[in-house]
């Protein structure tokens, strides 16, 4: 898949979360704070995906400011590279539901003066994405059958590298945000089985994992890497570490 337009996906599938996360509290790493939303008890929480731009949108007090920081300029970022986009290359006729329209604080109401901004950050990475793809860049044909230009132009090399740039600058702040980019943190907590250290291990292409340095010495129900020198608690095996751990669930966010 192009690059480009697997970081806007990935932006796309963590924004609810990260709109979870301005609403609570800042957490540590451990338990991984996907896992601890799927084993809360009693928990009716959903992840809304509220698609008004965290800049007009109207929310209680946040309670994690480094979050809304990062949603904030995540909004900026794609929200910038859309007017640049369209620009260059958007040809499209009034009306046309494909067209990104640029705010325009000078604007009578509110409705115009936010432009496409006013539908959120999945329409803006959707819309960005068409573009890298070059989508819709075809001469189209009218109802007396003549050729109208296409809407929109291919996009020139330098702003397919302008988007490449912005787009996993975004992605990759999305990611810290969330801990789920690449980073090995060693756990407080040692090994219930042997006492040796434990070490998380967290990706942005896969779910996080737990391995023991203890290796061979270490008695734990888990698996032995490749290599034999670690034991190793894959995503489906980490509720029976974190049992063992004693997390209360309760109360991890």
């Amino acid at each position: 898949m192009n690059e480009v337009v697997r970081a806007l996906r990935t932006i796309r599938g963590q924004w609810a979360a990260l709109l979870l996360a301005i609403e609570t509290p800042p957490a540590d790493h451990w338990p991984p704070r996907q896992l601890a939303h799927t084993m809360r008890q009693g928990d009716d929480e959903q992840l809304v995906e509220d698609r008004a731009p965290l800049v007009l949108r109207e929310h209680p007090a946040p309670l994690n400011l480094a979050a809304l920081d990062t949603g904030r300029a995540v909004e900026r970022l794609i929200f910038d590279l859309a007017d640049t986009l369209a620009a260059a290359v958007q040809r499209t006729e009034p009306g046309d539901p494909r067209a990104w329209e640029c705010a325009d604080p000078s604007a009578p109401d509110s409705h115009r003066a936010a432009g496409s901004r006013r539908h959120g950050l999945h329409w803006a990475c959707v819309w960005v994405e068409g573009r890298v793809l070059d989508e819709d860049t075809a001469p189209e044909r009218e109802l007396d059958g003549a050729l109208a230009p296409p809407p929109f132009e291919v996009l020139p090399l330098h702003l397919l590298h302008e988007a490449r740039r912005t787009v996993r600058i975004a992605e990759a702040r999305v990611l810290r945000a969330l801990g789920l980019d690449r980073r090995e943190t060693p756990l407080p907590e040692p090994c219930p089985w042997c006492g040796d250290e434990l070490t998380l291990h967290s990706a942005p292409d896969g779910p996080p994992s737990v391995t023991c340095s203890g290796g061979r010495e270490c008695t734990a129900p888990a698996p032995l890497n490749s290599r034999e020198r670690a034991r190793v608690w894959e995503w489906d095996d980490l509720p029976e570490l974190i049992a063992a751990l004693g997390v209360d669930f309760t109360t991890a966010v």
